[in-house]
């Protein structure tokens, strides 16, 4: 079923996370307190409830069509609940402005869509929206941890094979470093070279517990490295592990 994302905002935005609405939450980044989400008449979740702390792995688990990927839509702010609420770091998701919010939450579709004309307007992205110069050197060395030669900073988008744009699209959201990274089934389409080359990365980036990683996956070593299982049936969350 096709849903329309909403970019409806209720109340004033908040233009930055200085503000803590919620006291007693600084190891919790997301908490969400009886979300559902409705379309078209069906019910697609109901009453999910679960907070996410800081460095945490969490995996979201279940059949298809249980609602797994609307549930990550939602926390990355694609869709918005019709009903319940998602905080983040204290703050209604509502009223947190979508772009500010985007700088630190970082969202990576299964068959991630290329822009522009070359690999390097794609990785510049990040720094526009933030009115930034271009860190050449740093997309040097995320591009050759996915093995991806810096001569490819002037290659066309289109002569890039389907791994190599998924790879692409993966070194710009980590162009800077998220504070979550939101994994929406990224490998499912990738043969086993570039699954290992694109997991090598992000595990990279759970180190420390600098990278929260909420993910959706079938694949059992993704869900093996899970600090946390979410499974999800029929919409509802059946347990949490």
């Amino acid at each position: 079923m096709k849903q329309k994302p909403s970019t409806r905002m209720d109340g004033p935005l908040v233009q930055g996370f200085f503000i803590k609405e919620r006291s007693g939450m600084s190891d919790s980044l997301f908490q969400l307190e009886k979300v559902g989400f409705q379309a078209n008449g069906n019910q697609i979740l109901q009453d999910i409830s679960f907070t996410v702390n800081k460095g945490e792995v969490i995996v979201f688990s279940g059949p298809s069509g249980s609602g797994k990927s609307t549930l990550l839509k939602l926390i990355g702010t694609l869709l918005s609940p019709t009903s319940g609420k998602i905080y983040y770091r204290g703050t209604d998701l509502q009223k947190i402005d979508p772009v500010e919010y985007r700088k630190e939450v970082s969202y990576f579709f299964q068959n991630a869509s290329l822009f522009d004309e070359t690999v390097q307007e794609n990785l510049s992205f990040p720094a526009r929206i933030r009115e930034e110069g271009f860190d050449r050197e740093r997309a040097k060395k995320l591009l050759e941890r996915v093995q991806i030669p810096e001569t490819y900073l002037s290659k066309e988008v289109k002569e890039l094979s389907g791994g190599e744009k998924q790879r692409v699209a993966l070194v710009r959201n980590l162009m800077y470093q998220p504070k979550v990274l939101l994994l929406d089934e990224v490998t499912s389409s990738l043969d086993q070279e570039n699954r290992a080359i694109v997991l090598d990365l992000v595990r990279d980036m759970m180190k420390d517990q600098q990278t929260t990683v909420l993910a959706v996956t079938h694949n059992q070593e993704e869900i093996d490295q899970a600090s946390r299982l979410i499974t999800i049936k029929g919409g509802k969350m059946e347990e949490s592990k």
